[in-house]
């Protein structure tokens, strides 16, 4: 049981200004393993005037770039040290399996923060350049007070999205975390305190959709970077369009995979482990969609049906399970009723079900329908969980087609013997990135959507250009 009773802001533990408490109930127990308080409104502004405060009078976005890195090198040093303690901890929050913990809950968010605290001794921070009219200085200054809305399936990773390039732009932080998964952030902000970054410069308050709302529209945040549903992105867009306050957003995904005739079936399937399946399926960048050509149609099931029929369901903490429970009884049922809907729809179910795993705990079934029409909705909306469907294809053209034919443009890949002509296919996905013979989101470069899946990118050098306002400044004389 961990037991919080205050929030971070300002640099120290504030008490809370309501009453209400959230309970963290494991996902594999249905018991509560943790409480902290509700974020309120007075909560909110208490901590964007703390953020407010450090930005318009502290120290931090005084400092040089490299001033910065070093105290962030100080906070990814102690991360580095301890995150198997932070994997431990969300798979208790959201019944992540561990062995996914280890690297994509805990050691990606550690190298997303390492590799901005690089960055900032080779970004472009400043720049001569011979104007039209005479010499002209462009300078990269930070946006300001930035709200950093984070959901609960990787919430350490996609915090570092926001939170390390915001830092190291010299831009001060209120974090809130989703309600589900509020206790990997209190250990975050003391080791945020262990490495003594400013007073007011991170800023954490748990709370619901309501208060996350009105910090939205707090009129001292200058920034909202979200991830989330689509349907809360557009809302939260159309707010910061009103204000004129800058966004970034990161949503929903029903990425393809396209299998092609010359795929190594075998490497391709085990690779779907990760690409399709990881975290429970609970990605938005999951590859749900398996686009199989009619030639290899019958192949690519019976594959994909005992691979997906073999995987180990059970305890999160224990290393042998590759597939945990949902994060919540409300997210199993919205997945079983997807599955009821597949069936209804007339898909064909080759493994998988309504029959569900264990008696207690949030678990469902890893699932495959084939037989699927990509106009069917659940080929269409994000499911978030351990299913996938199975779409045939006639050539590499429908293909192509097929996987363009949706609403969502985040992730991709193609699955192929010959990787060069795999890019090429790549090339005409109409997503944000699309992997060859994988899928992995990378430190070094820009991950995001096009589409209902987003606007704006992180990571990479293009995530810390979001943080960051230019300014031209030219001169005579």
């Amino acid at each position: 049981m961990r037991e919080h009773d205050r929030f971070f802001i300002g640099g120290g533990w504030t008490a809370p200004a309501g009453t209400g408490t959230i309970e963290v109930i494991s996902p594999h127990t249905e018991e509560v393993i943790g409480r902290v308080p509700e974020g309120t409104e007075a909560d909110m502004d208490a901590a964007v005037a703390a953020a407010r405060r450090a930005f318009d009078e502290g120290p931090w976005p005084r400092m040089t770039p490299a001033e910065r890195a070093e105290i962030l090198g100080r906070l990814s040093a102690i991360y580095a040290e301890r995150q198997q303690g932070m994997a431990e901890l969300v798979t208790a929050e959201m019944g992540s399996p561990i062995g996914f913990s280890i690297f994509g809950q805990a050691a990606i968010p550690q190298m997303v923060l390492q590799y901005y605290t690089d960055l900032a001794v080779t970004y472009t921070w400043e720049d001569e350049r011979p104007g039209m009219l005479g010499p002209v200085t462009v300078t990269r200054e930070p946006v300001g007070v930035v709200a950093a809305i984070v959901p609960w399936n990787v919430p350490q990773f996609t915090l570092m999205l926001k939170l390390a390039p915001a830092l190291i732009a010299g831009c001060t932080v209120v974090a809130k975390p989703s309600p589900e998964t509020p206790l990997d952030t209190y250990l975050l902000a003391e080791w945020i305190q262990e490495a003594g970054l400013p007073e007011g410069v991170v800023n954490i308050v748990p709370a619901g959709r309501e208060v996350g709302a009105y910090l939205v529209a707090h009129p001292d945040v200058d920034k909202v970077s979200f991830t989330g549903s689509t349907e809360a992105g557009r809302k939260i867009g159309a707010v910061c369009g009103e204000q004129l306050k800058r966004v970034t957003l990161e949503l929903g995904g029903k990425s393809a995979a396209i299998v092609l005739e010359d795929a190594d079936l075998a490497a391709t399937v085990e690779g779907f482990k990760l690409a399709s399946l990881m975290n429970n399926g609970e990605a938005c960048a999951a590859q749900t969609r398996i686009l199989a050509p009619r030639s290899r149609y019958d192949e690519v099931a019976d594959a994909l049906a005992a691979m997906v029929g073999g995987l180990t369901v059970g305890d999160p903490a224990d290393y042998t399970s590759e597939i945990g429970p949902l994060v919540a009884r409300r997210q199993q049922e919205r997945v079983e009723g997807y599955i009821r809907l597949g069936q209804d729809e007339g898909a064909k179910l080759i493994t998988g079900g309504l029959d569900r795993p264990h008696d207690r705990g949030w678990y469902v079934a890893p699932t495959v329908f084939g037989d699927v029409r990509n106009d069917m909705r659940i080929a269409r909306e994000e499911i978030f969980g351990p299913v996938l469907v199975l779409i045939p294809y006639e050539d590499e053209d429908d293909a192509v087609r097929i996987a363009n034919d949706s609403e969502y443009g985040l992730g991709g890949s193609v699955w192929t013997a010959d990787p060069d002509h795999g890019v090429e296919v790549a090339r005409r996905i109409r997503t944000g990135s699309c992997g060859v013979n994988m899928y992995v989101i990378d430190p070094n470069t820009p991950f995001g959507g096009y589409k209902n899946s987003g606007m704006g990118r992180e990571l990479g050098p293009e995530g810390l250009a979001a943080y960051l306002e230019h300014k031209a400044i030219p001169r005579q004389g």
